[in-house]
């Protein structure tokens, strides 16, 4: 990445930096009328925001594109493989103001970058949006290397109700060859954990959230451990399907084959929703699912749903979702990882068939209690 030498006092006036300027996902700005398109069957309920500073982030994920080691200006290159455009904040504000108004938003998600001004930054982003829009719902995905305790109370007290943790990794050995010392970056497995924890304690069951990509070189067992883990701790996890970003560590890395991916979906739903027990699952030697074993009505009911394969986000003022991410982990054209709308029955069939459950489902029996 190009080496910016001015002072940090002085970036302000040379450069559109946060907290008087973000940039926000492509969707968001097509949703609040500052681009120009439609987004394919869905509308984007959450307005993602982030941080933008002139060298980018100061850390080093190696499948980022704002990584700090990447080729070329921060303003060049992608964040999960689509433009994020900058604009004012005080523009954003406004325009989500409007929507706010006509109950057009379902969430505002403020994402830090990992940069010494990003916890003043947020808070005054924060109380910017609440200025405006008092009661929209406002989430914060946060760089938890910059947290304590006392950081995650005035997040809650500037009113934040929901924390996402980018874990990313499902295993520490994972999480350090892609965020942390292999990668030269200042990210550690147990902060992450030691903030996650604190984060769950400070605002409650299902209020924070981790973020796991899938298709970094884990094992399901290693994933469906990770979920089972959670939802003993009451801590939601939202999966994100590897893409490879250009110019980036990872470019090269190949993606995992979409019936790994929706066999995945479909296990995480029902280890959440359904009971699914870890004796259900069975693994070869190499940890790779080999069966599993779950009454047919709950497995059918799950599917036919569709709900399996949307996208992992945090809920609006109702408790529906809201952050459906469109183009988070697919460009237009490209066949969805996760659907940013619920599958109808044609969806369904094609899941369906990208799935091949039949392969590993063995149908069992519920038990009955007199």
């Amino acid at each position: 990445m190009a080496k910016v030498t001015t002072p940090f006092n002085q970036q302000a006036d040379l450069y559109q930096i946060s907290p008087e300027y973000v940039r926000i996902s492509m969707a968001a700005a097509i949703q609040l009328g500052l681009k120009p398109g439609q987004i394919y069957r869905s509308n984007c309920d959450c307005i993602n925001i982030i941080q933008n500073y002139p060298e980018g982030c100061y850390a080093n994920c190696s499948y980022c594109g704002l990584a700090r080691e990447r080729p070329g200006l921060p303003e060049e290159n992608s964040f999960i493989r689509v433009a994020w455009p900058l604009y004012p904040i005080d523009l954003v504000v406004e325009k989500i103001a409007e929507r706010e108004a006509k109950q057009e938003v379902g969430r505002v998600c403020i994402s830090q970058v990992h940069d010494p001004r990003a916890n003043d930054d947020l808070m005054e982003m924060i109380r910017r949006i609440r200025q405006h829009a008092p009661l929209v719902p406002i989430s914060a995905l946060v760089s938890a290397t910059l947290l304590n305790e006392e950081n995650l109370h005035k997040i809650q007290n500037a009113g934040v109700d929901i924390i996402g943790i980018g874990l990313d990794g499902a295993t520490e050995d994972i999480f350090d060859t892609i965020r942390g010392k292999k990668t030269k970056g200042p990210h550690k497995w147990e902060q992450h954990w030691q903030i996650i924890r604190l984060a769950r304690n400070i605002y409650g069951p299902m209020n924070v959230n981790c973020h796991i990509i899938v298709g970094m070189g884990e094992t399901d067992r290693e994933l469906f451990d990770l979920f089972f883990q959670l939802k003993d701790e009451q801590i939601a996890g939202f999966l994100f399907s590897f893409n490879p970003e250009p110019g980036t560590a990872t470019q090269d890395l190949p993606r995992q084959p979409i019936h790994r991916h929706r066999r995945i979906q479909l296990v995480k739903y029902l280890i959440e929703n359904c009971d699914l027990q870890q004796d259900a699952l069975m693994y070869d030697g190499s940890g790779h699912l080999v069966q599993l074993i779950a009454p047919q009505d709950s497995v059918n009911k799950a599917i036919h749903s569709g709900l399996p394969f949307m996208t992992d986000g945090c809920p609006n003022r109702d408790g529906v979702m809201a952050c459906n991410r469109p183009y988070g982990s697919y460009r237009p054209g490209e066949e969805y990882r996760d659907y940013p709308f619920q599958p109808n029955t044609e969806d369904v069939a094609v899941i369906c068939q990208q799935m091949r459950l039949d392969e590993i489902w063995v149908k069992s029996t519920p038990i009955t209690l007199n």
